[in-house]
């Protein structure tokens, strides 16, 4: 099987697809080799990175339990290192805290005046906070309660029609001065939230979600109790650490171009432009969300695309690896830029499977290990935009997506 071959099987797409985007990359760049070479460091990362799980029979079952059993043992040491850190209060989670927003190194960001969003609620009440709390109107609301919170609980209390109908109108309406800079806000909503939550949430509720217009990462308060779950928190307040960074980035770009609002509404929506074939141009997709989540066959998943959310994820893993690096007794370097690797390996059935060496993708798996769900789909943005930057270079992959956010690809002819 050539490299070509092997790359679109991982990506589930037709090798015409990967000759194309090689040939025209080639052209471009005048760089050649590109998917043999990467497709070699590959299979060489593996092996080194079984060689250090002490892996020796490469089945597949076999190795995706030596990265869980790894994983298990690095949670353990960081659940120490955070000082048997508690989901539940600020308190808890401070030491966590600190570490990440240390280790993400955040200039303060472009975000939402917040009297510009006490002003929205106000124009808006929110009526299902108002009467769980048991207020007489938004006025007290916003004399008793935390801004900031309140606007956190919006997203798991309020309907959606209520969120598209207000935020909708009320973005559309926004201006450059209606936004300041702030440093990020990361915090544990008081107790009080989860018991509403558990109220209008009809599905288990992810426990940590952040705002981009507000510079705000949260967590609803549950306790840390799984194998996995002190890494998955770690890992996803960096990602979102690092996705509010791009977010001000590009809320600074939309200041300086016509239709402000309507620009920062379709940033938030993460919309994704509909293309279902390549086309004849030399350009790449830009994936706003994790496709595979909404439809794992979703056509814009075997084209060549980047995705933000990838980059976000790079930058949270390159976090933990030097976390690693800072302490003798925590050997989380071994994660270091496998986010892109992975390959087919026999099951002992005798059928094929193939294994993300990604440290997320395996995070969240520990954390599903009762339900046996494996996860890929980091893996393989993660790879799109590995192929990216080996033509492009790696300091060109965030300043081109930003450049043409709003087009939704990258032209590169």
């Amino acid at each position: 099987m050539t490299a070509q071959e092997y790359l679109a099987k991982i990506f589930r797409t037709d090798p015409k697809i990967i000759s194309k985007m090689e040939q025209d990359m080639n052209k471009i760049t005048g760089r050649k080799g590109i998917v043999d070479d990467l497709m070699r460091e590959n299979k060489k990362r593996i092996a080194r990175t079984l060689n250090a799980l002490n892996v020796r029979e490469y089945k597949a079952e076999d190795v995706f339990r030596a990265l869980i059993t790894r994983l298990q043992k690095d949670d353990r040491e960081i659940f120490a290192l955070f000082q048997r850190p508690s989901g539940t209060t600020n308190e808890g989670l401070q030491t966590l805290f600190n570490f990440a927003k240390e280790l993400a190194e955040l200039k303060p960001l472009v975000v939402l005046k917040k009297r510009k969003a006490e002003e929205i609620l106000r124009n808006n009440p929110p009526q299902r906070i108002i009467k769980a709390l048991q207020y007489k109107d938004v006025d007290e609301l916003l004399e008793k309660e935390d801004l900031i919170e309140i606007f956190c609980a919006l997203r798991f209390v309020e309907t959606k029609d209520w969120m598209h109908n207000t935020f909708d109108k009320e973005y559309k309406k926004l201006a450059p001065e209606d936004f300041e800079e702030r440093n990020v806000d990361v915090r544990v909503l008081s107790g009080k939230w989860l018991k509403i939550a558990e109220e209008f949430v009809e599905k288990k509720y992810h426990n940590i979600s952040h705002l981009k217009e507000m510079g705000v990462v949260f967590v609803i308060p549950l306790k840390i109790e799984s194998p996995g779950e002190t890494l998955r928190l770690f890992s996803l307040i960096l990602h979102y650490l690092h996705e509010l960074d791009f977010y001000s980035k590009l809320f600074s770009k939309a200041a300086h171009k016509d239709n402000f609002g309507e620009n920062i509404i379709s940033l938030l929506k993460g919309e994704v432009i509909k293309e279902e074939k390549q086309s004849k141009e030399t350009r790449w997709l830009i994936v706003q969300r994790y496709l595979a989540k909404e439809n794992k066959d979703d056509p814009r998943l075997f084209l060549p695309h980047v995705n933000p959310e990838a980059l976000h994820w790079q930058k949270a893993e390159k976090d933990i690896a030097n976390l690693g690096d800072r302490f003798a007794n925590i050997q989380l370097e071994m994660w270091l830029d496998l986010d892109w690797v992975g390959g087919f390996f026999q099951t002992k059935d005798k059928s094929e499977m193939l294994v993300s060496f990604d440290l997320v993708d395996n995070v969240m798996a520990l954390v599903k290990k009762e339900e046996e769900i494996k996860y890929l789909y980091h893996h393989q943005e993660a790879l799109w935009n590995q192929i990216f930057e080996e033509y492009m270079g790696v300091e060109n992959l965030e300043k081109l997506m930003i450049e043409n956010f709003e087009k939704g690809f990258i032209p590169l002819t």
